[in-house]
């Protein structure tokens, strides 16, 4: 295969020099499975749209390229036709197409295809290239055998597997690293982001298949405490920009959205169930409106592109790294009067998998991504004793409700400090929860009956400590523990009722 010249004026250097990396492999005939990695914003579909145009022009075989949703497919369309290729779109109204099909570039949703090849109606056997668009999603991989001698190219911003049991490097060669988020922020491409990172208490959410569950986000994060937090955090470092805001749960985005239209801000909600038409109306509001606030679910975290966003929040926690880029990458675009944007991250996530601007090692992550993912498992055990979500629930307005009590009696011995410094510590702040979440004093020593359970956890963890602990002492500081707490939650309530009829 020929070099060729940069005939595309619209390329970047750095877009440039990656499509000179991949062709450079492609020459060589030796790997023909690449993926390549770029930031988002850093403009993929331009890339690989060139790819498009100069393999057409040199190798004269037909090109496919591959999406998993309806608007990347339509965007994807337009991007090549803006670059001068025709190019067909193989949606749900085309049934068939014919081998001697005048087009020679292909945009097809990844189940849509693959029916059509299943069925017969689609002949590809004439395909030279195909190219996949957010390669890391696990549905395109059934369809790679599906072209024989084809050159293959994935393209993604996070090259890790969306699941684990069907790594990457299990079907490409080689992964071909483009221009960081740094290089991308220090040449002007990418907005230089601001960073607020609040520690949230995320002890009660619970793995499910791939995430944190709905169920238990929904239950945390529509919690007063956390709705205040929310909103405090707003107001403090995004009032008055244009935010979007990522839920993991409907229910939570909808108490978002009442929460902030009742406080005097313009804000909607959408989701992956609001009606095509309604979605649009409500992107166009969103578009048009200065300080717009649009809370979300499910959606606008792949082939959603408004550079006007000033502040994204992270009003969720994810264990997917893929999903974290993929939610700040939605304010990152740069704009002549917009050179930094706003992140508020209310999920931990940052602690997770470190700044979104900061260096990763995607090459590693390609080569070992078992230790990877065994890495953030590691993480995620530290916070295996969990309240119930139940009990959870029963404390909406306590931020804090988890205690360290092993971490806290390391701290006590190496500062010199008695052991039973650290029952106190765990009773005051149990104490807070039940006057924290109660108006009557009967209703706050109800709630000191929902900590039995959690009670007797923080004594058996402080007796593993004094390691000589005998059962009867265990069975005496628990009693002792519940009799503290009925007596100062009384008291704290007295001065709470005092307090009130004073004002």
């Amino acid at each position: 295969m020929a070099n060729v010249s940069n005939q595309n004026p619209t390329l970047y250097p750095y877009q440039y020099k990656a499509l000179t990396q991949i062709f450079e492999k492609l020459q060589t005939g030796d790997e023909q499975r690449l993926l390549f990695q770029l930031p988002t914003g850093g403009g993929k579909t331009m890339i690989f749209s060139e790819i498009t145009r100069r393999f057409l022009d040199i190798r004269k075989q037909k090109v496919i390229v591959l999406t998993h949703r309806v608007e990347l497919c339509n965007q994807t369309s337009q991007t090549l036709k803006k670059l001068g290729i025709k190019n067909r779109v193989i949606n749900s109204s085309v049934k068939k197409v014919k081998s001697n099909d005048r087009y020679d570039c292909y945009v097809a949703m990844v189940e849509t295809l693959n029916n059509r090849i299943e069925s017969g109606d689609i002949d590809v056997t004439g395909i030279g290239l195909v190219i996949i668009d957010e390669a890391h999603h696990h549905s395109f991989h059934k369809l790679l055998e599906k072209f024989g001698d084809a050159a293959i190219i994935g393209v993604t911003a996070t090259p890790l597997s969306s699941d684990s049991a069907m790594p990457l490097n299990s079907y490409y060669q080689e992964l071909i690293i483009g221009e960081s988020i740094e290089e991308l922020i220090a040449s002007g491409f990418l907005a230089k982001p601001i960073i607020w990172r609040y520690d949230v208490e995320i002890s009660s959410l619970q793995t499910g298949s791939g995430d944190f569950t709905v169920s238990t986000s929904d239950d945390l994060y529509s919690s007063t405490a956390m709705l205040d937090l929310l909103k405090q955090a707003y107001e403090s470092h995004a009032k008055g920009k244009k935010t979007l805001i990522f839920n993991n749960g409907i229910f939570t985005s909808k108490n978002v959205c009442q929460l902030f239209c009742e406080a005097g801000y313009q804000a909607k909600h959408l989701d992956n169930q609001t009606p095509a038409a309604e979605r649009a109306e409500i992107l166009d509001w969103f578009k048009k409106t200065k300080g717009a606030i649009l809370s979300s679910v499910s959606i606008l975290t792949t082939g959603f592109d408004e550079p006007t966003i000033q502040a994204v929040i992270l009003n969720r926690a994810t264990t997917s790294l893929t999903l974290y880029h993929q939610m700040i990458g939605r304010g990152s675009r740069r704009l002549p009067k917009k050179k930094t944007f706003t992140i508020i991250d209310l999920g931990n996530n940052a602690e997770r998998f470190g700044d979104w601007h900061k260096p990763v090692d995607w090459q590693d992550i390609f080569n070992n991504p078992e230790a990877y993912q065994a890495m953030l498992n590691a993480q995620l055990e530290n916070n295996v004793h969990a309240m119930p979500a139940g009990i959870r629930s029963k404390f909406p307005n306590s931020l804090e409700i988890t205690f360290d009590v092993q971490e806290a009696y390391r701290l006590a011995i190496e500062n010199k400090k008695k052991p039973r410094t650290v029952m106190r510590a765990s009773l005051r702040q149990h104490v807070m929860m039940c006057v924290e979440n109660a108006d009557t004093i009967s209703e706050a020593l109800e709630l000191t009956k929902e900590l039995d359970k959690e009670i007797i956890w923080r004594v058996k963890q402080y007796a593993k400590c004094l390691e000589r602990a005998t059962p009867n002492y265990k069975e005496w500081l628990i009693q002792d523990y519940k009799n503290k707490l009925n007596i100062l939650v009384q008291k704290m309530m007295w001065r709470k009722e005092s307090v009130k009829q004073a004002s």
